[in-house]
Parts: structure tokens; sequence; C-alpha cells
């Protein structure tokens, strides 16, 4: 029998003093029974940093089809796509052909920098992307942030994420491999 989702609540609350938005998000995530518990809280910093009360999170895991998140107008055009990891060079093809702006979060360092040296050259073509790498500058790691309810608070500044609960926080660094 397979496993089922486990869902997550979370209220976030945002300030990102970068785009001047200020808003406090009530979340339901649904954590794929294959997907770590870091991995669910990089969609989460990813969801505070595209803010907006049309993102959302997808299938993610479950479909081929859909990014972890993504923001539609109106006419279900897709105007932002999110994925995070290293996806393949086809999948990034298809998400820069379909979305007005398509975003890669990587969250490993030891596994994104030998990704990235393979494929940077074939991405370079593709205006619409951008790769960006989340580094935590903090002994505390994401997962340790991951509750079944989660009141969490994000701060943006500059290239500096800083997401935090009443009791922990962790410090994450933003560097753009390719876009700005």
């Amino acid at each position: 029998m397979a496993s089922k989702a486990t869902v997550l609540k979370a209220q976030l609350q945002i300030c990102d003093m970068n785009r001047h938005y200020y808003q406090t998000h009530a979340l339901t995530i649904a954590q794929h029974p294959s997907e770590t518990e870091e991995r669910m809280m990089v969609r989460v910093v990813a969801f505070a940093l595209h803010a907006s009360e049309s993102l959302a999170f997808t299938r993610g895991l479950s479909s081929e089809d859909e990014p972890d998140l993504w923001d539609k107008d109106l006419t279900d055009h897709i105007t932002t796509w999110i994925d995070l990891g290293q996806p393949e060079e086809k999948r990034i093809r298809k998400a820069c052909g379909r979305a007005e702006q398509v975003f890669i979060y990587t969250y490993q360092p030891r596994n994104s920098g030998p990704w990235w040296s393979k494929h940077e050259s074939n991405l370079a073509r593709f205006d619409k992307l951008r790769v960006i790498t989340l580094e935590s500058r903090s002994e505390t790691t994401l997962a340790d942030l991951c509750e079944r309810n989660m009141a969490l608070q994000c701060t943006i500044e500059d290239n500096a994420i800083y997401l935090s609960t009443d009791s922990k926080e962790v410090e994450l660094a933003l560097s753009y491999l390719k876009g700005a």
C-alpha cells in the first residue's frame, strides 16, 4: 500500500525588504512520502521569495508536468515556474517554453556545483531562466524548523533570508548562478 502525503500547516509571516512585500500567508503543504523535510522547507522559502496572492504549491513530485510552485495569471497562463534541486535540461527547456520566468533553487551545495558545471553551457541560451543556490549560514537546518503546525517568520534582505520560529533561526544566503 502506497504511503500518503503528510499535510503540514504553516502561518508564514513575510517581510521582504527587497520587494517591499509584507504579508502573512496561511499555507497548507502536502509533503510527498519521498520528500525530505529539508526539501519541503525549501519549498516554503521559495514561496516566501516569490509570495503573491496567486502563487501556489502544485502536485510537485507527484507530477512531471508541474513545477514545485507556480504563479498563473487570470487566463491560466504560467507567469512564474519554480523548481527545486537539479532538474534535467529537457524539463528546464519545457518550463522556459511554458512560463514567462523560470527559477531553479538548488539547495545542496555539494551536488549543485557538479550539476551546474555539467549544464551551464547548455542552459546559457535560456533568457527566462534564473538559477539560484541556497546555502545555509547556520548550524540549525531548515529541517529543524519543520513541524506539523508551524508559525514561521521570514525576513528577506539583499541576498540573505532569515527563517525562524519562536525558538530557532536559520540564515540562508542566495547565490545567483544564472540571472540576477
